[in-house]
Order: C-alpha cells, then structure tokens, then sequence
C-alpha cells in the first residue's frame, strides 16, 4: 500500500500541471496554509551539543530527507531564516524552464533567505542529478524525495511548485509562481 501511493501520485501529478499548455501561474492565487500537523504543531527546542539549547525548531522544518548526492538534509537546519521550497520533477519540461530563474533567485538572496529543492514524482536518481547538473541548480540543496515524503509533509500536488515559510517556519505561500511573483514573494520574506 505504501508503494502505491508514490505511483498515484505521480499519474496525478503528470497529467496535470507540467503537461498544460496553459501557464497561469502568473494569476495563481495562494493556496491557503495546510492545516496539518506540520504547519500548525509548536516549535520544538533540541540540547546542543555543547548542552546549550538550541533554537526552536518549527513542526514544519523537523524533518530528514536524502540528498540528490546520498547525503541527509536536516529541515532543522533551515530555521530562523525564511525558506522557500521548489518542487520540481527531472521530466517536467516547466521545471527545466525554471531552473535558471530559481537559481538566480538563490544567489541574488543567499544571505537572507534558504531556497532548496525537492525532486521526485518518479524522477530517479540519476535523472535528477542529470538536471541538477544542466540546469545550474547544484548551488544549492536538492533533495531526492521519490517516495514523495517531503511532497506529502507540505500537500504539494503538483510540480513546479513552491511553498514558502517565514523566518518563523509558518507557510505563507503555497502554489505556482512566476519569475517576477517568486521574487516579490522572497523580497517580502526579508
């Protein structure tokens, strides 16, 4: 069963939003903030190692997930800072289109804000490092999430898609964005 969940998921996801002619994500309005545990639950604080505690880590950033190169992605590591999660799958041709834009958008605010992207929807490893690679999006976190994992902890339904979070770890935005609108959104996470 939980095998099967990862595959309808990615059937609904590949007839929907990458194959559309239509781009209407410049109109897309924000989907409301999940309800879920994930978005909702209190921050919880962890010991340091050196017995200090540690800052709040959000409900919404306690989270592990692989990255693209084999490694663990802590979500806690992201806290304290707006982030913006880019979700994307290796056969979407809207996601390769923008690649480039994301990536600019992550240099241009490196110091102020955490963008990372989360690959999956049946993509598979080496077609995800293949579009990482000639897309120029190695600069910054990429996690490998086929199972779809970190797609469910946010209820994202489709790629190219995006979900933002304040320096508070509270989802503000959920949905498409254009170039100029991801921009604005991030300008105001700041």
């Amino acid at each position: 069963m939980t095998r099967s969940i990862p595959i309808a998921l990615t059937v609904v996801l590949a007839l929907s939003a990458c194959g559309s002619s239509e781009d209407t994500s410049a109109n897309a309005e924000p989907a409301p903030a999940p309800t879920t545990a994930a978005a909702s639950a209190p921050a919880t604080t962890a010991a340091s190692p050196t017995g200090e505690p540690a800052p709040e880590v959000p409900q919404t950033l306690d989270f592990t997930a692989r990255t693209l190169d084999g490694g663990t992605f802590a979500g806690a590591s992201l806290a304290g800072k707006p982030t913006v999660f880019w979700f994307w799958a290796a056969w979407c041709p809207k996601c390769r289109g923008s690649a480039e834009s994301v990536a600019a958008v992550q240099q241009d605010n490196a110091d102020r804000v955490n963008v990372v992207g989360v690959a999956g929807l049946g993509s598979g490893d080496d077609a995800m490092r293949r579009f990482a690679q000639d897309t120029g999006i190695e600069g910054f976190p990429q996690l490998a999430d086929d199972a779809g994992e970190v797609w469910q902890r946010f209820e994202v339904v489709s790629q190219q898609y995006y979900v933002l979070l304040d320096s508070a770890g509270k989802v503000v935005h959920k949905g498409s964005l254009s170039e100029s609108d991801l921009r604005k959104r991030v300008a105001e996470l700041t």
